[in-house]
């Protein structure tokens, strides 16, 4: 059996499938700050036989939750000579341009914390002067008595030449074995100073919380029988072991909401749909992201806490493209100071949670709306739900400022929240150059089947599918994945002046390094399998685009396809090419993936016998654009392959339900997902 368990803000999601395809779904209440126990619980509640378990696989909340709440270790850092200031330099293209006010981001390491060393590197690698061991020494010894759990070294074009750094890092673990150290050269080889440090000192910021999570949670899973390989959901899309993530832990930041993308594309390959809209709506945020063309989007450009106003922190780590926003079935309705209703991005989480689970809870959130309007049924909650609780929630502190009773409070807060969510929905679609009528939408999470049709109707795009373990699919898409590791150089070079046998030397080292990685965590050769991307720009550009490469060793004749792919990958992004101007290359990026066994989807039965034997109830529905509807609500478990409806209609199932507006179709498809359809304008 291989199991997955994916840590959201209200809940803890399994999924476990064994080798006939038998699916075991389970949910349990997250256990905030021992978020182990939570995993435990849920892994009991499922019933599953944890000694049968030959694969566990983890997405976790442990490293942003550090990040953001600043619970991370009293981290000192040690750079070049004459650069200890990097942090606070920063950049000056702030995303807040005229406010006058602007304040940078407050670096992770104070300047008194941050020491120098005499060395440098040139930009080519060489050494311009040797590395002063006595600076090394003197940087412990003040660490020491500053009481500093962890140290980041990021030194001068390391990217080029990682001598220095790792020579520093041994010096560091002799004289200090106890601190933990985190070389900038570990994470990444990218070019960008400043970017390259915040990413050294971030991850170095984590490491002891990600190292006693980790220990506590294989702990917990040994003393429980589970004997299996062990893997953590990294933010790239694939898999790393558990004593891996120790090392690079900030590669773990966004763990659990990329698997969800990565199962939306793996499920579109099963059904034949290349071109997909991830939409992940939990209790805390709504996620999306776009597939085009089979290919998940990874970027280099990540930060956390930038929005309009702040400017964040970069990591300089493979993490698939989300756009989140804090708009999630936890999500607090509010006014504003100016009286406008506002939905997130404060949540109230497990606990107290919404005013329907009935643990203190007391400001109406989406869930709540839900509920009233008819989305969801007081029948499918865990727990008794006092729905006159819910009723005055909603009335008291947002209808009787608009002068509405609770049904129209529960109307404003969805056409907030789906206004929220529909704007996510469009930068990462029609912001970036994309038709979302040449999309489908994979809806999960147990918010997304709720919002995504009719934020589907609203973006015209013209089908929506609801997966199989939709509330639980990105625990679901990391049994999906596989072992994943990014190598990238920088090496800034003119593609028609370049030596293809250079070239093929830097990446015949990447693939090197990415079988010493895969030997130590046990992936043999015929596991392992390599996809080839370049970062380029046309001459004076300073952004670059990524480039899908021919598969090495490279000939002379192939940088003309190379070339070719370069300016058709421009002018989608850019609208416009330059077939004169010569193009140079920035990275090379090898992803080094070491494949594992899947287990295929298990097709159900036909369905059987009329409709009306599937319906719970008829109950009134709100939808937007058509208001209160006499609506039929259908059992999920009851629909086999082959069924049809025209909506209105809702589809209920344990843990979410899936809302066909008015003008949609449903199908059941062979594999069991709910197909959502409409015609598009």
């Amino acid at each position: 059996m291989r199991a997955a368990t994916d840590i959201g803000g209200t809940f803890t999601d399994l999924v476990a499938i064994d080798d006939q395809g038998t699916l075991v779904l389970e949910k349990a209440h997250t256990t905030p700050p021992n978020f182990e126990q939570g995993v435990m619980e849920v892994m009991e509640k499922s019933g599953i036989d944890l000694k049968s378990i030959t694969e566990f696989f983890h997405g976790t909340t442990t490293i942003i939750n550090a990040l953001t709440e600043r619970k991370g270790a009293k981290t000192g850092l040690i750079t070049t000579k004459g650069f200890r200031d990097i942090l606070e330099l920063a950049r000056g293209n702030r995303p807040d341009l005229f406010n006058m006010v602007f304040e940078k981001p407050e670096p992770f390491v104070p300047r008194y914390l941050r020491r120098e060393v005499e060395e440098r590197m040139a930009y080519n690698g060489e050494v311009v002067v040797p590395l002063n061991k006595d600076d090394i020494k003197a940087a412990v010894d003040y660490f020491r008595k500053e009481g500093v759990e962890a140290i980041a070294v990021c030194y001068i074009n390391s990217y080029a030449n990682e001598a220095h750094e790792r020579e520093t890092a041994e010096i560091v673990r002799e004289l200090w074995p106890e601190v933990y150290v985190s070389p900038s050269v570990d994470i990444t080889r990218e070019w960008r100073e400043y970017e390259r440090t915040s990413t050294a000192v971030l991850n170095a910021y984590v490491m002891p919380a990600a190292s006693s999570y980790i220990d506590r949670l294989d702990g917990r899973l040994s003393e429980a029988g589970v004997e299996g390989s062990r893997y953590i959901m990294q933010s790239n899309g694939g898999t790393t072991t558990f004593e891996q993530s120790k090392i690079t832990p900030v590669n773990v930041v966004e763990s659990g909401p990329v698997a969800g993308v990565f199962g939306a594309s793996i499920l579109g390959k099963f059904i034949g749909e290349k071109n997909i809209i991830a939409f992940d709506v939990g209790g805390t945020t709504a996620k999306c992201s776009l597939i085009d063309d089979g290919e998940v989007k990874v970027t280099t450009s990540y930060f956390i806490e930038k929005d309009e106003r702040n400017a964040g922190y970069p990591i300089m780590a493979p993490v698939v493209d989300i756009v989140e926003i804090g708009n999630g079935g936890g999500s607090i309705a509010w006014i504003d100071e100016a009286g406008s209703l506002k939905v997130g991005p404060k949540s109230a989480g497990a606990l107290p949670g919404p005013v329907a689970y009935g643990k203190g809870g007391t400001e109406p959130t989406t869930t709540d709306a839900n509920l009233i309007a008819g989305r969801l049924s007081a029948k499918n909650f865990d727990m008794d739900v006092d729905l006159d609780a819910v009723r005055a929630a909603l009335a008291d502190s947002i209808g009787a400022h608009f002068g509405q009773d609770a049904d129209g409070a529960a109307e404003s807060i969805i056409r907030v929240a789906d206004s929220n969510m529909n704007n996510a929905l469009k930068l990462i679609s029609v912001r970036r150059g994309y038709d979302p009528r040449d999309f489908a939408m994979v809806a999960f999470g147990g918010g997304g089947p709720i919002h995504g049709p009719s934020l589907a109707k609203e973006l015209n795009i013209g089908k929506v599918i609801v997966p199989v373990a939709a509330s639980v699919f990105s625990a679901w898409g990391m049994l999906m994945t596989d072992i994943r590791h990014d190598f990238i150089r920088t090496k800034i070079m003119s593609l028609n002046e370049a030596p293809v046998d250079e070239l093929n030397a830097l990446w015949a080292s990447m693939e090197k390094e990415a079988g010493e990685v895969f030997a130590a965590e046990g992936v043999s050769q015929e596991q392992a399998a390599f996809s080839y991307i370049i970062d380029m720009r046309y001459m004076g550009q300073e952004h670059t685009v990524q480039v899908y490469a021919p598969a090495v060793p490279w000939k002379e004749e192939d940088k003309a396809e190379i070339m070719e792919r370069f300016h058709a990958t421009h002018e989608h992004f850019y609208t416009f090419r330059l077939d004169d101007t010569p193009a140079e290359i920035v990275n090379l990026h090898l992803i080094a993936f070491g494949r594992l066994h899947k287990p295929s989807l298990r097709e159900i039965e036909p369905h059987k016998g009329g409709a009306e034997e599937a319906v719970k109830e008829i109950r009134k529905v709100f939808f937007a654009g058509d208001g209160w509807v006499e609506t039929p609500v259908y059992d999920r478990d009851k629909l086999g392959c082959g069924f049809e409806a025209k909506g209105p209609m809702v589809v209920e199932e344990p843990t979410t339900a899936t809302v066909v507006c008015p003008g949609q179709s449903l199908r059941v498809d062979k594999f069991g997902n709910l197909i959502v359809e409409m015609e598009v304008q």
